[in-house]
């Protein structure tokens, strides 16, 4: 690693932690609640507290590798030195191709917000700033972050002021699909929403991500990731059953914006702008660090050569891969332009699944394994993480092993071609 030019390590342990927190305090806040209460019917804190379970198992693991190895890359870099080449570009490959779309997706969920008859345009618009914020430095990626943040922790306080006073109506005659919020639920409902809430903050590996960037990253980077993870847990969970409380028999299982319906319901209806302004925040500050940990991924992997080489370039001022950045930028805008990537970004879960997979297994294979992190909480979360592919659709698994299959056939190509 010696041979490339090195990022410089300017964040804190309180910048990793909201640039952690800020990844899973994304749009999914917003919107997950209402389908995971129609799958999980009463059950929702349960899903809750399994989502947050799978989520520990992996962050813990994460954790352990990144004070390990403290460079950019998390999973890829980790999958290559504990198993191999090859699991590591699987972890990597999938977590770059997953997440771009991810990124085309959260762009235009912005763009749906902010102006919904010009939404493509002012996806295209945030992706360019927001890359342009990047490419100053990683604390100018920091700072943006934490304004962003702060917006969207006031937008959530004040829903659960609204959810808190009330009046709490009555959703009867409202069909909802699955179970109402009110009523029980099938194991297989609990678990599928499980998977929803998991993946709603699983944003922790942004930070493991960034490990080249962190200041005293043994110490640090283990406290951010654990740290960011305890706060998004007690957000969710705690919303969770504010507005289980507040939207009751089937009108939370039935809302498509639960967060907007509970402020709507309640004595607090005037604030609904402020929602819709934190959605927004919220949207630009898990789109800001997508592109972040997307473009450290795409770093690792070009210098080893497993995407082409240039995009390993850092730049000699602000020490940021302005390479990798632009490269995940400009592949992000041609998906806002050319496809519905809406339709194609449910591969992304699977990609995410895997990439943990192999982060965990990666970590069970370390000599020594910290406190917080034995060993059989290693293969818990392999374990875990199976589970949850298990509930994804098929479509999401086809999509993904086909996009898994056309990176390992290009690697193999490619390595014959250079032997």
């Amino acid at each position: 690693m010696g041979a490339h030019p090195q990022l410089q390590r300017r964040l804190s342990t309180t910048d990793a932690t909201i640039i952690g927190l800020g990844s899973m305090l994304g749009a999914g806040v917003f919107v997950v609640f209402g389908p995971a209460a129609a799958l999980a019917g009463n059950m929702l804190a349960v899903s809750v507290l399994l989502a947050g379970a799978v989520a520990y198992c992996n962050a813990v693991a994460s954790a352990a590798l990144a004070a390990r190895y403290p460079t950019s890359g998390g999973t890829y870099v980790y999958g290559r030195e504990r198993l191999g080449p090859w699991p590591g570009f699987i972890a990597g490959w999938g977590f770059v191709t997953g997440k771009t779309a991810s990124c085309a997706a959260m762009a235009l969920t912005f763009g749906n917000y902010m102006a919904p008859g010009y939404a493509v345009p002012v996806a295209v618009a945030a992706v360019v700033a927001l890359t342009g914020v990047n490419l100053l430095g990683i604390t100018r990626t920091a700072l943006v972050t934490r304004i962003l943040l702060a917006v969207v922790l006031a937008t959530l306080a004040f829903v659960a002021a609204a959810a808190l006073t009330g009046p709490h109506p009555s959703g009867a005659g409202i069909a909802a699909a699955g179970a109402s919020d009110g009523g029980a639920a099938a194991p297989g409902g609990v678990l599928t929403a499980a998977g929803l809430m998991f993946f709603a903050f699983a944003g922790y590996a942004r930070i493991a991500t960034l490990g080249e960037e962190v200041k005293d990253p043994a110490r640090s980077i283990p406290r951010a990731i654990l740290a960011a993870l305890a706060a998004a847990f007690a957000i969710y969970l705690g919303l969770g059953l504010l507005l289980q409380n507040h939207l009751r028999d089937g009108l939370l299982a039935a809302s498509r914006t639960p967060l907007l319906d509970a402020v709507l319901h309640s004595r607090l209806a005037d604030g609904a702008p402020l929602v819709q302004a934190g959605a927004a925040a919220a949207c630009l500050g898990a789109l800001l660090a997508l592109i972040t940990g997307v473009g450290r991924t795409t770093l690792a992997m070009a210098r080893e050569r497993d995407l082409p080489s240039p995009l390993a370039r850092v730049g000699v001022r602000h020490r940021v891969p302005f390479a990798a950045e632009l490269a995940v930028a400009a592949v992000v805008i041609l998906l806002l332009l050319s496809v519905d990537v809406m339709t194609v970004v449910g591969f992304s879960s699977f990609g995410v699944l895997v990439y943990y997979a192999v982060a965990n297994a990666a970590a069970f294979t370390l000599d020594r394994h910290p406190g917080y992190a034995p060993k059989w909480l290693n293969a818990a979360g392999f374990l875990g993480c199976l589970l949850l592919a298990l509930t994804l659709p098929p479509a999401s698994l086809a999509t993904m092993a086909a996009v898994l299959a056309a990176g390992v056939a290009g690697r193999w190509l490619v390595l014959r071609f250079r032997r």
